[in-house]
């Protein structure tokens, strides 16, 4: 059972690299394809934008409407759309198509990663359940860390055409590993929507997803300008900057299954101590403003914690919501998006009433809302402070 338990968990985690791929990997390749269709590159950003928004805006209801169907077929389903929008993106020459492509997948998108996380979670013990979910995780920070230099090499070195069906060919990839190696995986008991929806009505589910929200807008308010940061502050040129991102990205690799353990060891001492070893890391960066070295260790540090904030974002709603586990992780993704566009504002603000070097700060704000949000879910459950300290 281990074995076949490993390789399930295996195909959901390429699955994921596959989908955030298709995502990510558009980024990489923005300038040729604005070249391609005759667009402006702010044009050519709505294959960005709006597939975010899509998942944004489908998290918490596709998986409420695909909750009751045999998960293989579900998933099948949604790769199957990937497949198809990568194979018509590759082929067409009408931007307005082009748009489709991304925004049909993007409204599945949560089902899939949804499903991963619930299917990785039900295939192990509840205690080993965060280390399942943490190797889920690691098709996430693959796919937003390989997904912009893979496209990006493969379009400059070959074509633009080849970048492209790179997409295909991975989804196509899973599509089949998911035909013939995972079994059916009929839904045994289906929540009702209306009790799934009633997980809403506890605090602690609305508290869990501020810190959420919190949490990765502190994380990615702050990423979101790190080049800039690097190249105004450190004066590091683009060459070094791009591997700096590179580092910050497989770190984050690590990451994940540093927070899978963590998570699996002790919960809420993990969650609570989080938000201010992340502060403590912004305030060394802070510190050590043009310094190349201790910068590059830096990065390295906050890339680890970016990889362990992944997992608690995804481990903290959904222990809010047991009842509830698709819907939930809709919802952490929601939470997640609504994170990362929070703080690209809030950082973004920072940045222009008081310079770059500001953007840390910016992230220090959002790190002090999530300790009182972890704190308030603390309170609300009864476990306290001390208790979660003392566990």
């Amino acid at each position: 059972m281990a074995v076949k338990n490993s390789w399930l968990i295996f195909i959901l985690t390429v699955g994921v690299f596959g989908i955030i791929n298709t995502e990510m990997g558009v980024m990489g390749i923005l300038p040729l394809l604005a070249k391609k269709f005759s667009v402006s590159i702010t044009q050519a950003g709505l294959l960005i934008s709006l597939f975010a928004l899509a998942v944004a805006l489908a998290g918490p209801v596709m998986p409420l409407v695909f909750a009751g169907f045999d998960r293989k077929k579900v998933m099948l389903l949604v790769l199957g759309v990937f497949v198809t929008s990568n194979i018509v993106a590759l082929v067409t020459d009408d931007f307005s198509v082009l748009l489709l492509t991304r925004l049909i997948p993007a409204v599945l998108h949560p089902v899939y990663c949804s499903l991963a996380f619930s299917v990785a979670v039900a295939s192990v013990s509840r205690a080993e359940a965060p280390k399942a979910v943490a190797k889920v995780i690691v098709g996430v920070s693959a796919g937003m860390v390989l997904g912009v230099p893979v496209s990006s090499f493969l379009a400059s070195n070959f074509s633009l055409s080849v970048a492209l069906a790179l997409f295909a060919v991975v989804n196509g990839a899973v599509f089949l590993a998911t035909l013939f190696f995972i079994p059916s995986l009929p839904v045994e008991h289906r929540p009702a929507c209306g009790e799934q929806l009633s997980v809403l009505k506890k605090p602690v589910m609305w508290l869990a997803i501020l810190a959420v929200i919190f949490m990765n807008g502190a994380v990615f308010g702050v990423f979101g300008y790190f080049s800039t940061y690097l190249q105004e502050v450190a004066g590091f040129s683009w060459n070094w900057i791009s591997t700096v991102l590179l580092v910050y990205g497989l770190a984050n690799i690590i990451g994940n299954f540093v927070g899978g353990r963590l998570l699996t060891c002790a919960p809420l001492k993990t969650v609570l101590f989080f938000p201010c070893v992340l502060a403590l890391a912004y305030v060394a960066i802070f510190l050590a403003g043009a310094y190349a070295a201790p910068l590059v260790a830096l990065t390295l540090v906050w890339g680890v914690l970016g990889g362990v904030n992944a997992n608690i974002n995804q481990y903290w709603i959904a222990s809010a919501a047991p009842e509830a586990p698709d819907f939930a992780n809709g919802l952490f993704l929601t939470a997640a998006n609504l994170g990362t566009m929070f703080g690209t504002l809030l950082c973004g603000w920072f940045i222009t009433l008081l310079g770059i070097k500001m953007v840390l700060v910016g992230g220090l704000v959002f790190l002090v809302f999530c300790v009182v949000a972890v704190s308030g879910r603390l309170y609300v459950e009864g476990a306290g402070l001390k208790g979660a300290v003392e566990e």
